[in-house]
């Protein structure tokens, strides 16, 4: 019997203007240790899957369904409340991307963990069955104390404590570095190999659905449109829109000297939408993308000022003090940064190596302890999380009128339309965005909103902290490329944290290595799988190949 089938399943929100249908007549269903992966682009459904399985729509305003949702042969409905008391956290539990929205913050990992498996005893052997060191000093701690693998573990643990019939997966590896990713991907595995639980393992990467999957289910506008094994999929995808979701992906051999993505779909494109809905004449850097002539060097424009740095990190020293701990923890040790004007610099490494915190010191946004710190302009930063970087109860056009008002006191409502107007085409985002507050944006959208906002008033170094790292293939490409395009065309440099290989190669010149605190390694983007000789930074690149 499968642990879960969904049959002919409708879900409409007719509380959204206009009414969305969010998944549209799916059929899909999950045996006892098998793994469905399910993936598609932003809006595609597969979330609404994933809720609607949890029993977490019920309260949802608006919400209308028809088919059904069976749990180990228990038949539910997504809109009514009723059976789903005895099944959510029993029959099925869930691992989401953010552990830090599900883990209490005022308790610690014992009290939690306890109070689901039954004791200490009980919780220190499910963190040392997911690979947890030293559990009796986590059983103590708050989950702020951990890094981000360390809390996915626990919450595999409170996951798989319950000993459910079906796991969900969440997006769960996708705030992880490539090391901690392919060490959480592994652990999944051998505990569904070992207690025999169905996986619903939703995701965008679809490196990761290949990985982990038996079967992998595409969805697009609320469809499922393609099923088959991981190989038949990846090998010979039969739908149109599958081949361009995998044509998307990123990877070691993508070709870092051209936009990402097939022709019709490149960011010139989109910002020259608004141009023909005005029924404008389309730019000729477009039309000439949309023949394929073009490389990311068509768009250098000569530089505006004489070259020179553009931020300088020197000897830069950081520590911590944790809770408990009798001496602080040395984050960063002696590091050293150089970069030039209009260059792009990613800093690559594993989680708690230091890069994040670098890239905080170089924005002002901490203190370094020792070392000196030269800003040879403004600098701005670009978040991972658009959404909690974005103030919610504000507009887009506020959002962006707040940094104009900033930067230039004496410029009026007249220049500020302008600015903010040209600022959504040069991140290839329609005018209407303006008059929208960030919860009505995709994360996509909102994504774009954060660098619109960095360059309205163009910086000299843009920083960037995972900007990519929760977004779909396709948007993340979006992304990129617009990166690139805005470095070219305002003389930006970039800053790139990242744990994504193939993303630093698209992104940089340079790719320094970070490593316990310190740049152990820097290599030509151009040359990355070639030159790096650290053995630290071969691990890196061993993860993205496996």
């Amino acid at each position: 019997m499968d642990v879960l089938s969904i049959n002919d399943l409708s879900i409409r929100y007719t509380s959204r203007v206009p009414h969305v249908l969010a998944v549209d007549g799916v059929n899909l269903s999950v045996e006892p240790g098998q793994c469905v992966g399910v993936v598609g682009e932003s809006g595609s459904g597969k979330s609404t899957i994933g809720a609607a399985v949890q029993g977490l729509l019920t309260r949802e305003k608006g919400l209308e369904s028809s088919g059904g949702i069976t749990l180990a042969g228990r038949r539910l409905d997504p809109a009514r409340e009723e059976g789903w008391g005895a099944v959510r956290g029993h029959l099925v539990t869930t691992i989401f991307q953010d552990p830090m929205s599900s883990l209490d913050p005022t308790m610690t990992i014992g009290r939690a963990l306890g109070r689901v498996a039954g004791g200490k005893e009980e919780a220190l052997r499910w963190l040392e069955d997911v690979e947890i060191r030293r559990a009796e000093s986590v059983l103590r701690a708050y989950p702020h104390e951990l890094s981000g693998g360390m809390r996915q573990r626990v919450m595999i643990a409170l996951a798989l404590s319950r000993r459910p019939a079906l796991l969900i997966a969440d997006e769960p590896t996708t705030a992880l570095d490539v090391e901690v990713q392919a060490q959480i991907l592994r652990l999944l595995k051998r505990e569904r190999d070992g207690l025999g639980f169905g996986m619903l393992f939703i995701t965008h990467d679809l490196g990761v659905a290949r990985t982990m999957s038996d079967d992998i289910a595409v969805m697009s506008g609320g469809r499922l449109v393609e099923r088959g094994t991981a190989r038949t999929i990846f090998d010979t995808p039969r739908e149109p829109y599958t081949r361009r979701l995998i044509g998307s992906r990123l990877t070691l051999e993508t070709d870092p000297k051209r936009p990402l993505g097939p022709p019709q779909d490149v960011v010139i494109e989109a910002m020259n939408e608004a141009q023909r809905e005005r029924g404008r004449e389309i730019s000729p850097v477009a039309r000439a993308w949309a023949d394929g002539d073009l490389q990311w060097s068509d768009f250098d424009a000569p530089s505006p000022e004489p070259g020179g740095s553009a931020l300088v990190l020197t000897e830069v020293t950081k520590s911590f003090r944790t809770r408990g701990a009798r001496e602080p923890k040395s984050v960063l040790r002696g590091v050293d940064l150089k970069v030039a004007a209009r260059e792009s610099v990613a800093l690559v490494g594993e989680s708690g190596s230091g890069k994040s915190t670098i890239l905080r010191i170089a924005a002002g946004l901490e203190a370094a302890d020792r070392g000196t710190i030269e800003r040879n302009g403004d600098v701005q930063v670009v978040f991972q999380d658009a959404g909690a970087s974005l103030t919610p109860w504000l507009t887009v056009s506020q959002l962006l009128t707040e940094r104009l008002r900033s930067a230039n006191p004496g410029s009026d409502a007249t220049d500020h339309r302008a600015a903010c107007a040209l600022a959504l085409e040069r991140v290839a985002l329609d005018p209407e965005v303006l008059h929208a507050k960030p919860a009505h944006l995709s994360g996509g959208q909102r994504q774009r909103v954060a660098i619109a906002r960095a360059i309205v008033v163009p910086p000299r170094v843009l920083l960037c902290d995972e900007p990519t790292s929760a977004l779909d293939v396709s948007v993340a490409a979006t992304v990129l490329n617009i990166i690139n395009l805005l470095r070219r065309e305002l003389g930006l440099a970039v800053v790139f944290v990242t744990h994504d290989l193939a993303a630093a190669r698209i992104i940089a010149d340079r790719v320094d290595i970070v490593s316990d605190g310190r740049i152990i390694e820097s290599v030509n983007a151009d040359r990355l799988a070639n030159d790096i000789t650290s053995e630290y930074g071969r691990r890196l690149l061993d993860a993205v190949l496996a």
